[in-house]
């Protein structure tokens, strides 16, 4: 990785957004998630859910913010290619990221929940926080997953909206609302929890990577 130097911030091309517009976003969505959430009926518990991993520092600052009893938990959904000449190979995608600058297909990809939660969400609210909704498929799939434990509602708040990439169609849970920080042009970010090659999670901001680290990434051990 020596290739790619000491200094990150010198990867990227351009700042989307900065640390400043995020948190004023981040203040803002909290706000508008605690006064719906003190109009719930009936009332209940409610659980955020952080979808791992590049949710995490969303969550953290969100969660934060939020002025009303929660409880937080985690769950993992993975994608994965079904090979059509053995349905018995599958091939785990390491990112959506990767596999977009790349070049991967996704007519095969699927989702599957690898790491499931802790708590009882049954006739509860839920909450799902994600870094990035795109093609739908796996918030589709973990919205799915919550309403067969019995989640009397579902939620969705994103970090990124990118409603150009969309493909599946997804339907919130009862008294259910989608929130987003920011709607996205189709062009990969790094930065505040989203990362490439396992880097950049650790940036303060949102930015578009240079394309010349694209493949050196890709092409390293990590």
């Amino acid at each position: 990785m020596e290739s790619l130097g000491a200094d990150i911030e010198s990867h990227i091309e351009r700042v989307i957004w900065t640390k400043d517009q995020i948190a004023t976003r981040v203040s803002a969505l909290a706000f508008q998630i605690s006064a719906d959430l003190s109009t719930l009926s009936p009332p209940s518990s409610v659980v955020v859910v952080g979808v791992a991993n590049g949710a995490f520092i969303f969550l953290a600052d969100l969660i934060r913010l939020i002025n009303f009893p929660i409880f937080v938990d985690f769950v993992r959904a993975e994608s994965y290619h079904s090979g059509t000449k053995s349905s018995n190979q599958q091939r785990r995608i390491t990112s959506d990221a990767e596999s977009y600058h790349s070049g991967t297909k996704s007519s095969n990809q699927q989702r599957r929940i690898t790491s499931d939660l802790e708590l009882d969400v049954e006739g509860k609210h839920v909450i799902l926080v994600e870094d990035i909704v795109a093609t739908g498929s796996t918030i589709a799939c973990l919205i799915a997953h919550m309403k067969s434990k019995g989640a009397l509602s579902v939620s969705v708040c994103t970090f990124l909206d990118k409603p150009e990439r969309r493909q599946v169609h997804f339907e919130l849970v009862g008294q259910g609302k989608f929130y987003s920080a920011f709607e996205c042009s189709d062009y990969f970010v790094v930065g505040y929890g989203m990362k490439f090659g396992g880097l950049y999670r650790n940036l303060p901001y949102v930015g578009i990577l240079k394309p010349e680290f694209y493949q050196v990434i890709l092409n390293s051990k990590y």
